[in-house]
């Protein structure tokens, strides 16, 4: 259950766990005992792009991120805009290149991070100028890509399989040390 919020935004009540009948079901949801706000917690849908520049797959670094991890170009889908519209932006936000192309890959769930993940296959072109939320960039042949264990990791390996490419995972001391900085 989030703890995100602690206080009724309409009232300031504390917040508190409180079980009703919802859909057929009990479920117990923070919910203000004073006027009856209820937190549904629902997941953040989050756009992911597997970026193509000149036939090889970008990766980026992003500035919050710990050691070296690469990952693929993420962001928050914004009201008023569809997920294609947002993948769009996104990928010129954080890269500016040109988006030719745009296909779904893959849908999944982030439970670890209560997000819905929406991953795009982009042909994109131009001249890579990252944002300051991104601080390096690499390209990847397919044969060279690692996937990671989590996120967007799997619909990489999705991505790949449609590409005729067995996906290759890093072993969790792999991970480790990527996620340390450790080469």
């Amino acid at each position: 259950m989030s703890t995100e919020f602690r206080f009724c935004p309409a009232c300031a009540t504390p917040l508190a766990l409180i079980g009703m009948e919802e859909d057929g079901g009990f479920t117990q949801r923070l919910r203000c005992p004073a006027c009856g706000f209820t937190h549904w917690n629902n997941p953040t849908p989050v756009l992911a792009a597997i970026v193509e520049l000149d036939g090889l797959i970008l990766l980026a670094r992003n500035a919050a991120w710990p050691g070296k991890m690469f990952g693929l170009i993420t962001g928050f889908m914004e009201a008023g805009e569809t997920p294609e519209e947002g993948i769009r932006r996104e990928i010129d936000e954080e890269t500016s290149l040109e988006v030719d192309a745009l296909a779904l890959v893959a849908v999944h769930d982030f439970q670890r991070m209560n997000q819905v993940i929406i991953t795009y296959h982009a042909r994109a072109h131009g001249q890579v100028r990252l944002s300051p939320e991104l601080v390096d960039w690499r390209l990847y042949d397919l044969p060279d890509l690692k996937c990671w264990p989590a996120g967007t990791g799997y619909a990489l390996a999705d991505w790949l399989r449609t590409r005729g490419h067995e996906p290759v995972f890093f072993t969790p001391e792999e991970n480790a040390e990527r996620r340390r900085g450790l080469d």
